[in-house]
């Protein structure tokens, strides 16, 4: 979202936790992009940093445009130990929260104070929302699964994704119309896989279950 931001020569604003990280990717954006993006460390959680970051903004930047909720929580299930804290059985109620908190707290709060910058603007902006296939469907647990492994220690995908990931969409619905009057538009994209380095096993299945892909590998479609 930054690349696209920058790459129309627009000014990406990040917000993280790590203030070198922030550092680093917007010295990379702007090295490619020839623009003046800039990172500040806030967390999205608490609400007194997100007014205030929303005034610093205002201040140095005279209005906001555009605002991208994508802030999530996403335990890896690899990262397992005796008790499979992936499955509904173990799910830790403090996991549960804090899941909650970033996904679906952060992204009202953000909403909250930047969306009503956005709908003071003469010609409105937008806000997008970063969901997930899994906002929409029901995560396919077999794409976890391992052989040698007791059927109460396989991974599954959490359940706070899914419930996250769902509650965005219901945020994107209300707040599409409740600036409409002010010209803010509000939609969700939901992503299907994306590659970030995932095991050659899991890939190979998820990969059969996508229509095209799948069909490609199993008929050899020559194209002439």
């Amino acid at each position: 979202m930054p690349e696209a931001i920058a790459s129309f020569g627009g000014t990406p604003v990040l917000l993280d936790l790590s203030q070198k990280d922030l550092n680093t990717q917007s010295e990379n954006l702007n090295k490619k992009y020839n623009v003046n993006a800039i990172g500040f460390a806030v967390d999205i959680t608490d609400e007194p940093q997100v007014k205030n970051n929303m005034e610093l903004l205002v201040d140095k930047f005279g209005k906001i445009d555009c605002l991208i909720n994508n802030a999530a929580n996403n335990p890896k299930i690899e990262n397992i130990s005796e008790n499979n804290f992936s499955r509904l059985e173990n799910f830790p109620l403090d996991v549960w929260y804090q899941d909650l908190n970033v996904g679906l707290t952060g992204s009202l709060l953000c909403s909250k104070y930047y969306g009503l910058q956005i709908s003071k603007n003469s010609n409105g902006g937008s806000i997008v929302n970063i969901s997930s296939d899994l906002g929409l469907i029901s995560p396919d647990q077999r794409l976890y699964y391992e052989e040698n492994i007791d059927s109460g220690m396989q991974n599954v995908k959490p359940v706070s994704y899914s419930v996250v990931k769902s509650g965005i969409i219901g945020l994107t619905r209300y707040l599409a119309t409740y600036w409409a009057d002010r010209n803010v538009r509000c939609n969700a994209i939901c992503p299907g896989g994306v590659f970030n380095n995932q095991k050659d096993d899991f890939l190979k299945e998820i990969n059969f279950r996508i229509p095209m892909v799948g069909w490609q590998k199993m008929m050899s479609f020559k194209v002439l």
